[in-house]
């Protein structure tokens, strides 16, 4: 169900469910939730790129696994689909959602979980789940800490979906390029995170989700401990070095 590539620091993650529209299922979600707990700890993977297989990017929970479930069942299965979004959050590594098409439910749930998304100009987003009698309640959590809270009504209580286009200038994706174009636009965010430090990029994203959800003052005396953490590492100073000095960094990791 998840097909798992890696090469030269990239981790490529494939939801290889076309047939089911890449819908999550619960072995699909624990399967992706093992594999990002081995990535967590794999210091050879500097980066994850979420794609898909097929012509749908991802449709959303199983349908199939929805109908006559008891409370219980049914409390498991969004809290398993929780935890994996917030694996992705809390993940040492940047996770990269390649979109060539639609995504639905909590599969835009799952392009807003990521910490940056490119997509395809066909691609289109959409948390329908109103129109079914299932309020898109754990797809609103990341969505709404991605776009402006009036496009995330306008989206959860109509169910309409937006362009690639629209998705860009609210903020859900960080670019839209021709379906042809994806890898290798992908290639270029990959290869600038790869060539920094491994340390600088994990300890930055911890501390961008720790402060955004902080008034201001909070997150000014938060970010200003992790920069003082930071100064003192190893690859600040070789890198503060390396540019004064006008070389290449040797990063360490440390």
């Amino acid at each position: 169900m998840l097909l798992v590539e890696s090469d030269s620091g990239v981790t490529r993650l494939t939801l290889n469910r076309p047939e089911r529209r890449n819908a999550l299922s619960e072995s699909m979600l624990t399967e992706l939730g093992a594999v990002l707990d081995r990535i967590a700890h794999d210091q050879t993977t500097r980066v994850v790129v979420l794609a898909a297989a097929g012509p749908v990017f991802c449709s959303g929970h199983d349908l199939g696994e929805m109908v006559g479930r008891s409370e219980a069942e049914y409390a498991s299965l969004f809290a398993r689909c929780s935890s994996v979004m917030q694996k992705i959050r809390k993940l040492p590594q940047p996770v990269i959602a390649r979109v060539h098409g639609l995504a639905t439910a909590a599969g835009c749930q799952l392009v807003a979980a990521c910490d940056l998304a490119v997509a395809a100009t066909e691609a289109r987003f959409a948390t329908p789940g109103v129109k079914i009698g299932l309020f898109c309640s754990t797809p609103m959590v990341p969505l709404v800490r991605a776009v402006p809270s009036k496009v995330a009504m306008e989206m959860l209580l109509t169910g309409i979906p937006i362009t690639a286009e629209r998705a860009l200038a609210v903020g859900l994706v960080n670019r839209v390029v021709a379906a042809a174009e994806l890898d290798s636009t992908i290639k270029e965010m990959t290869d600038a995170i790869v060539a920094s430090s491994p340390m600088t990029i994990t300890l930055g994203k911890r501390a961008f989700y720790d402060q955004i959800s902080l008034d201001e003052t909070s997150a000014y005396e938060r970010a200003t401990c992790v920069m003082t953490e930071n100064a003192m590492k190893h690859d600040a100073q070789e890198g503060i070095s390396a540019f004064l000095q006008k070389r290449p960094a040797q990063w360490t990791g440390e």
